[in-house]
């Protein structure tokens, strides 16, 4: 996807200004980018889906306003992109995942159910791998926008206006991700996958090709997007279709106000890690 539009990349690189002093500038990121694994260490924990996308951009923004003092150091113009990723994503998530659950059952309306399950048992495989490559093309690159900050910053450059990502990154974040999801995933997917709403086949086959749709659209226009939300949201909007009753709303109203705090929370802890950072190092 990064061939086809590091937009995303380019937006998480600007979003923020740490100023002209490039050795308190890494410092400050560095405690950034701490505060962002402890709070994600806080919700895996607890089986609690949150944005890692979310929580890296609050936290590089909490570290940036420690840093200058004010809020110049936000590009608000960015961060405009990051709630239209917010709000329109995932509305659009819901309504797609619905309406795409809709259509397929009404497809498959005479067809026999041991045919259509055999069927769509292969295609939550291509679903699957459709997510794998939207998280990818979204949460790996926001994490290469913000490893080419650290860089640029090592290097004592300020002003860039456009960049290239390596292919060694791309694999070493791919690498990362694999890793990550293998090693400490089951916990979140367990919550998105069987609590969020029990799915048929078919209905998981709806649930990561609309969040997948949502996502390559996003990624296309350089809208930062949390696949966590996009893929929940989509999953509530395939049970919706049955009926309402048929979303764990209890489930869902935690994972929202995780999604909520992630902000002032990430926001904080990159604020407040960046002063203790900068004072002791």
């Amino acid at each position: 996807m990064t061939f086809i539009s590091s937009s995303v990349a380019q937006t998480v690189f600007n979003i923020v200004n740490f100023g002209t002093d490039t050795g308190e500038a890494i410092i400050a990121l560095c405690a950034a980018l701490i505060a962002i694994v402890l709070w994600s260490l806080f919700t895996w924990k607890f089986g609690i889906p949150s944005s890692q996308s979310h929580a890296l951009l609050a936290g590089i923004s909490g570290a940036a306003i420690a840093l200058r003092g004010n809020f110049s150091g936000i590009s608000f113009n960015e961060w405009k992109k990051v709630l239209y990723g917010l709000i329109i994503v995932n509305l659009l998530a819901f309504i797609v995942g619905f309406l795409t659950t809709k259509l397929i059952e009404k497809v498959c309306k005479n067809i026999d159910r041991r045919r259509t399950n055999k069927f769509f048992k292969g295609t939550q495989i291509i679903g699957a791998a459709s997510m794998s490559f939207m998280h990818g093309a979204q949460d790996g690159q926001k994490f290469m926008g913000v490893f080419l900050l650290g860089v640029a910053l090592s290097k004592n450059i300020l002003n860039i206006t456009s960049f290239s990502i390596p292919i060694w990154l791309m694999i070493y974040c791919s690498l990362l991700m694999t890793i990550g999801s293998a090693v400490g995933g089951i916990k979140i997917i367990k919550t998105v996958g069987t609590k969020v709403s029990k799915l048929e086949k078919y209905q998981g086959t709806a649930a990561d090709l609309s969040s997948a749709i949502c996502l390559f659209a996003s990624s296309s226009l350089g809208i930062p997007a949390s696949t966590t939300h996009s893929k929940t949201c989509a999953i509530m909007g395939v049970g919706a279709s049955k009926r309402l009753s048929s979303v764990n709303w209890g489930v869902v109203k935690n994972m929202i106000m995780a999604w909520i705090f992630t902000f002032p929370g990430c926001g904080l802890l990159g604020y407040f890690g960046a002063m203790l950072f900068t004072k002791i190092f």
